[in-house]
């Protein structure tokens, strides 16, 4: 079975945008990312599905990049909820960060990290605006 097929298989897959993606999985190596907010110092059911495929692609050769969101985890919930998540302090931010590494990369042995932390920090919003 192709690893398409494996993913309608497990429901881990419905669609896809481009029927051409299943040639391309199976005769071409890519490089994917995966995210992960930085809200609490532990992955959570809802990062569940991601990680199963990443997970999959992996294993067949496919090259995973994990994006903490170390910068953006540090600016609240731009998803139009009614109650805003918690601000977390940088320390807490950070130290929630390297705990998920940890964790992702017990999953994505091969994964490489990067947080946006890294390249955020250096600007500040009147400098953006």
């Amino acid at each position: 079975m192709n690893l398409l097929q494996e993913l309608k298989w497990r429901d881990l897959l419905y669609d896809l945008t481009d029927p051409e993606l299943e040639n391309v999985f199976e005769n071409e190596l890519l490089t994917f990312y995966v995210g992960a907010d930085p809200t609490a110092d532990s992955l959570h059911v809802g990062h569940l599905i991601s990680y199963l495929v990443s997970k999959r692609l992996q294993d067949r050769g496919h090259h995973p990049i994990l994006v903490i969101g170390g910068g953006t985890g540090l600016i609240g919930d731009p998803s139009g909820r009614s109650s805003e998540r918690q601000l977390l302090t940088l320390e807490t931010t950070l130290k929630n960060s390297e705990a998920i590494t940890k964790q992702v990369l017990n999953i994505l042995p091969t994964a490489k990290v990067v947080n946006n932390y890294d390249w955020i920090k250096e600007y500040d919003i009147i400098t953006f605006l």
